[in-house]
């Protein structure tokens, strides 16, 4: 018995297919099918089904695909344990972000952190909260960031930064004469927001303290700059993260209005499942993002403040 064909078998496992597994594999499906069959041999089993289409487990395979499963989660965190005794940053790290993150955050620091550690393959997948935390568990990423607190007692959690809230207020708006905005200036029937699933929608709603929606027309996406474009329609205003107002166009951020203190801020962290070993990532990665967002945004809770946006003059 190989690590090797134990993979295989994961990967028949998943795809019900014995060529798609080989080119998932990147090896070809005589290959990947003479090491089952050995493993196979070795026990004097049948593991898959091949009669069935898709490929199924036989009932001895399901037990082995779950004890394979459990055995390659220990060989990774025996390989990673090794490579961080070492403080070796090579291989691959894989980095879930949720969507209203990664569009603003990843073209700041990918680059930076590409050029200081060549060495290092960083795969960035864009999930969402529940999906991150279930890929966590399932070890098929190694970190996440997002919004927190999670109060999740198998996370850990470390604050990259504290990203303040703005509104985007189109100039027929009623409340686009205003220089500065209160909280319950807003009106939440008023407010473009995310579709489901999004956890910024929630942040947005609690701005809105208790109000309910009543409108029947409830205007929601999955894409911050269709809400701005929707607001500039004349459909109502919306709330933007600080980072994704810098990418908006200049004369778009005219329409930008920042609140008064306390400004309404997310706080935005890296996660890991806590027997996560690889600690030096997670540190390198840490600083080269503080250090590209330093002056954008703050680390601290402590008395956060608007954020410092370049705002033309309306």
């Amino acid at each position: 018995m190989t690590i090797t064909q134990l993979q295989y078998v994961l990967a028949v496992a998943k795809y019900k297919n014995f060529t798609i597994a080989a080119e998932k594999s990147f090896v070809t499906q005589p290959t990947l099918s003479m090491q089952i069959q050995k493993l196979e041999s070795e026990f004097t089993i049948e593991i898959f089904d091949r009669q069935s289409q898709p490929i199924k487990l036989t009932k001895i395979g399901e037990l082995v695909v779950k004890q394979t499963e459990s055995i390659l989660k220990e060989v990774n965190r025996m390989k990673a344990m090794i490579m961080e005794d070492k403080g070796d940053l090579s291989g691959t790290f894989i980095l879930g972000i949720i969507p209203t993150v990664l569009p603003s955050l990843v073209p700041l620091f990918l680059k930076t952190f590409n050029k200081r550690y060549p060495n290092t393959n960083l795969v960035i997948k864009e999930l969402k909260t529940d999906e991150i935390i279930a890929q966590l568990k399932e070890n098929t990423i190694d970190f996440g960031i997002l919004v927190t607190p999670l109060l999740n007692e198998n996370i850990v959690e470390k604050v990259l930064y504290y990203e303040p809230m703005v509104a985007y207020v189109p100039r027929n708006h009623k409340l686009a004469s205003k220089s500065i905005l209160e909280q319950n200036d807003l009106d939440v029937d008023d407010i473009l927001l995310l579709k489901d699933g999004n956890c910024f929608k929630e942040n947005v709603l609690n701005l809105c303290g208790k109000q309910t929606r009543k409108n029947t027309l409830n205007m929601e996406s999955g894409s911050f700059s269709t809400l701005i474009n929707l607001a500039d329609e004349g459909f109502g205003m919306t709330i933007l993260p600080s980072l994704i107002s810098e990418d908006i166009s200049e004369s778009r951020k005219k329409n930008i209005l920042l609140f008064n203190n306390p400004v309404p801020t997310r706080e935005i962290s890296i996660i890991h499942y806590h027997n996560q070993f690889r600690d030096t990532f997670k540190t390198e990665l840490i600083k080269v993002i503080q250090g590209v967002i330093r002056g954008k945004l703050q680390f601290s809770s402590n008395n956060v403040t608007a954020p410092t946006i370049s705002l033309p003059i309306k």
